[in-house]
């Protein structure tokens, strides 16, 4: 069952079946380059996706499977899950694509279609995107889907960028 569909891709829940292919983009450097949780092994794959099954099961939500329409193949992965930051919890936004998928504009579109679906089904007050200032692509991803302000703080002892979208700021047919 998808949960939302683009023009390029549908967004699932994460499946047993998607291992291999996401095992193989969580092991990639390149892809894992700005991961605080670096390049996973079989084991730390599958303590992710065993996180995805619970976050699913405890709010609805998380970091949903990436599917191309046209080929059917495993794109990444792009969701929204609840992430403590300092002392508050959010609602933080994380993507992640195989690196044969880059420079396609799937990214943006991925963020735009979620964004999309959590604010127009669920009754969320905001979602936050965590991003390290070096990680330009997806700072562009970010800023094309809509984010604009930021402060700056240390996220698992790393500088950061916090941006935020408000329900209310979140002009639902730009995202579309």
């Amino acid at each position: 069952m998808y949960l939302f569909e683009t023009p390029r891709l549908l967004g699932r829940q994460l499946t047993r079946e998607d291992l291999p292919a996401l095992g193989a983009m969580l092991s990639d450097p390149e892809v894992m380059r700005f991961s605080v949780g670096g390049v996973c092994d079989e084991h730390a794959t599958r303590r992710f996706f065993n996180a995805c099954l619970d976050c699913y099961a405890a709010h609805g939500m998380g970091p949903w499977a990436l599917v191309d329409k046209a080929s059917k193949a495993f794109v990444g992965f792009c969701g929204v899950s609840p992430e403590q930051v300092g002392d508050v919890q959010e609602l933080n936004l994380g993507y992640r694509l195989a690196r044969r998928f880059w420079n396609q504009g799937l990214a943006t579109e991925a963020v735009k279609g979620v964004l999309a679906h959590v604010f127009s089904r669920r009754q969320l007050a905001s979602v936050v995107v965590i991003i390290e200032p070096a990680h330009s692509a997806s700072l562009k991803v970010a800023q094309k889907a809509g984010f604009k302000d930021f402060q700056v703080l240390d996220f698992h002892d790393r500088p950061v960028r916090l941006y935020r979208m408000n329900r209310s700021e979140a002009n639902l047919a730009d995202l579309t």
